[in-house]
């Protein structure tokens, strides 16, 4: 499933949260977010722009693969797949045996909502700040999705430079 997101620096969460109890938007979660990101022993993410973590959230483990961001998407675009696992340590264990090395890890608080067809999150993120991420999945269009995720931004007042970046490339470029 490809994932279409616009993610911006905010200064302070409180009047996007405003604005969206005010639109009425559901909120889905809120959540501690605990992540950790692997390599690959065979070839370098950091190089081919894919990903690999394993989220520990609400008692349950995800662990997700993001593929390369894709071209020609005004916002960051990339194929995503999650699949959920009963035993986090365990798998990282099996991660570790098979010579996959942990990267870094993200800490974030993240308040999830639910905004016509799009997720929203606020996000409090560990040592980066705070940040609104808009959120779009399914087979859009570049400008279809760029259209509607700025139309939902303006609604909720978000307004800023759009970052192309991860968390996770943010925080090793910070370190």
């Amino acid at each position: 499933m490809l994932e279409i997101e616009l993610k911006v620096r905010v200064p302070d969460l409180a009047p996007i949260r405003e604005r969206l109890r005010d639109l009425h938007a559901d909120q889905t979660d809120r959540t501690y977010e605990h992540d950790v990101y692997y390599n690959a022993p065979h070839r370098d993410f950091g190089d081919t722009d894919e990903a690999l973590r394993v989220r520990y959230s609400n008692g349950q483990v995800i662990v997700t693969y993001k593929g390369a961001k894709v071209p020609g998407f005004d916002f960051k675009a990339r194929e995503e797949i999650n699949v959920r696992v009963d035993d986090g340590p365990g798998f990282e264990n099996i991660l570790d045996r098979l010579g996959f090395r942990k990267t870094e890890v993200v800490d974030k608080v993240r308040e999830y909502y639910r905004y016509g067809e799009a997720s929203v999150a606020l996000d409090e993120v560990k040592e980066l700040g705070s940040f609104v991420e808009i959120e779009l999945t399914g087979d859009e269009t570049s400008s279809a999705a760029a259209g509607k995720i700025n139309a939902i931004a303006e609604k909720i007042g978000v307004d800023g430079e759009a970052i192309l970046s991860s968390y996770l490339e943010m925080l090793l470029a910070k370190r």
